[in-house]
């Protein structure tokens, strides 16, 4: 990839190039550079956003990468890059409410239909792929952590024509390579563990060059380019990805044990516990969902909390709960049980998450 990695002074961070434009001497410097895919400006190309995209197209073992400026920036680009008024898309549910709106709502009406299959059903989202122009995953998917057969999946969608893509956020590039799978193309938010730090929105598409290049009209003219300060802080967040992930998961794990254990807690949705989950994961990450006796109990429990705040995203630091009451059209379209709460597990010392969860759920 074209993207500016090496130091120019010698400096142990990356550069960042806060830029909205690259200017030239003559008029046939600037002709050069758009003729050789220089950046001219930072909508269509930055060397900090470059950077970004090269290291999670090495990530994923991708030919190329493009960043959004949101996770659903990235999905939406996505969707219009390879769909048209009369297309169908199958997509696994659960899967992230802003895409289900975007589906069941904008892309209705520009003609284009969605059908919605459970996510743990390989049956099912086989039987729905002939005809359909791309096949949406998120897996693990949103608050059960059920996981998706990639492989016979990506080869029925291949015999049908179809494009694969699925949102990895989960796995952060490090969990799980879709793209070993035969998945044609890897959507991360990158708002959660490639940031880090809860100070960044974005996301980022990796696949195949000849993929990726279709995204560059829906880039352009949608506008949802990532900028360079985002950028390098994600560069920034990369950089300890893997040891975030570590901790992340060892909490994870152990307030999983501690949960299935409890006496009050009626279920624990973990994606590590799935049949798949020794295929398709080498491990687990932050997010686990637990069931309670019912919505009041959740909101007791949640409210309790004194570590744990109250937060939609995930992926930073802090440890977060959210009971799912406070999505209500989300857990009506997916008839959740009142009583769930979706656990992210930060890196805060592992005895002090236990001790937070052990005294929300003591009797009152």
């Amino acid at each position: 990839m074209d993207a500016f990695e090496e130091p120019i002074f010698g400096e142990a961070a990356p550069a960042i190039f806060q830029t909205s434009l690259f200017a030239f001497d003559t008029a046939e410097a600037f002709e050069q550079a758009v003729r050789e895919g220089a950046p001219y400006y930072t909508r269509g190309k930055n060397p900090t956003v470059r950077a970004f995209e090269a290291a999670v197209a090495r990530l994923e073992g991708a030919e190329d990468a493009r960043a959004f400026s949101s996770g659903m920036g990235a999905i939406a680009a996505v969707l219009f890059a390879f769909l048209l008024p009369g297309d169908r898309v199958v997509a696994t549910a659960p899967i992230y409410a802003g895409t289900k709106s975007l589906l069941s709502g904008l892309l209705q009406e520009f003609g284009v239909a969605t059908t919605f299959v459970p996510a743990g059903d390989t049956a099912a989202i086989l039987e729905a792929i002939p005809g359909a122009r791309l096949v949406l995953l998120e897996s693990p998917a949103s608050y059960t952590f059920e996981l998706v057969d990639l492989e016979p999946v990506a080869e029925a969608a291949r015999a049908a024509g179809a494009v694969t893509a699925i949102d990895a956020t989960y796995t952060a590039g490090v969990l799980a390579h879709p793209l070993a799978h035969g998945i044609d193309l890897v959507i991360h938010s990158a708002s959660k563990y490639f940031s880090g730090h809860s100070d960044v929105v974005a996301g980022v598409v990796a696949g195949p060059k000849a993929l990726i290049e279709r995204l560059k009209e829906p880039y352009m003219l949608l506008g949802a380019k990532l900028a360079p300060f985002e950028a390098w802080l994600l560069v920034r967040g990369l950089r300890t990805l893997e040891l975030r992930l570590a901790r992340h998961r060892a909490n994870a794990e152990a307030a999983a044990r501690f949960l299935k254990a409890h006496p009050r807690v009626r279920r624990v949705f973990d994606a590590t516990d799935h049949p798949l989950a020794e295929k398709y994961l080498t491990g687990g990450a932050s997010m686990l969902s637990l069931e309670l006796e019912s919505e009041a109990a959740a909101r007791r429990f949640v409210n309790r909390l004194r570590l744990f705040k109250v937060g939609v995203s995930w992926g930073g630091f802090e440890s977060l709960a959210l009971p799912l009451a406070l999505q209500p059209r989300i857990a009506r379209a997916y008839r959740f049980p009142p009583g769930m709460v979706r656990l992210h597990l930060g890196l805060e010392p592992t005895e002090a998450i236990l001790a937070d969860l052990e005294q929300a759920l003591a009797e009152s």
